[in-house]
C-alpha cells in the first residue's frame, strides 16, 4: 500500500470532508439491521443491498455479525468501507460466511487497498448505491458520475474495497 497521506489530489478539489465517522449509536443501529436481515420476508428486500458477515476474530477467535452494505459486480460482492477492525480479520484465501437474507453462503476475500484497484471499484460501488456512496464520502458531478476527487479522498483517508468472491 502507498501513503495515503500528505499527497495531494490529483483530480482536484473533493466535494465533501470524506467518509462520515461511526456514530456512537452505530451499535444499536447494527443490531437492528442483523435482526430485520433475519426476519424471512423483510430479509429478502433490505438483503438486496446489505449483507450480514460472519467474521471470526483472528486473535479473540470471537464470532462478530457485521452488517455491510454491498454491490454485485462480475460475479462478486463488493464492500467499500474504512479499514475497520472488521476487515482486517479477512485473511487472504480465508473463506467467510455471508448472509443475503437466507443460509450462509461461503466466499473467498480480497482487501484491495491498492489507489488504482479502490478508486476504480468505489466508483463502481457509488454508481450502484448513492446511499452508500454518500456514508463514505463520495458525492457526484453535475453529469451524476461519482465525483473522482471525492473517491481518491475516500481512499486518503483509508478506504479500502472488499470483494467478497463466490467459492
Amino acid at each position: 500500500m502507498s501513503d495515503r497521506t500528505g499527497a495531494t489530489n490529483p483530480y482536484g478539489t473533493p466535494s465533501t470532508t470524506g467518509p462520515e465517522p461511526v456514530r456512537t449509536y452505530q451499535g444499536t443501529v447494527n443490531k437492528i439491521v442483523r435482526t430485520v436481515l433475519r426476519l424471512p420476508v423483510i430479509s429478502g428486500v433490505v438483503g438486496k443491498k446489505l449483507l450480514t458477515l460472519h467474521i471470526v476474530g483472528r486473535k479473540s477467535g470471537r464470532a462478530y455479525d457485521v452488517p455491510v452494505a454491498y454491490t454485485r459486480h462480475d460475479g462478486s460482492l463488493l464492500i467499500g468501507t474504512a479499514l475497520r477492525p472488521w476487515v482486517k480479520n479477512l485473511l487472504a484465501g480465508e473463506p467467510v460466511q455471508a448472509s443475503l437474507g437466507g443460509k450462509p453462503r461461503t466466499f473467498v476475500p480480497v482487501v484491495h487497498t491498492g489507489e488504482q484497484e479502490v478508486m476504480r471499484l468505489y466508483e463502481i460501488i457509488a454508481r450502484e448505491n448513492k446511499t452508500n456512496a454518500k456514508f463514505n464520502g463520495i458525492g457526484f458531478t453535475e453529469d451524476g458520475s461519482p465525483n473522482k476527487a471525492d473517491i481518491y479522498q475516500t481512499w486518503q483517508q483509508g478506504g479500502v474495497v472488499v470483494e467478497l468472491k463466490p467459492r
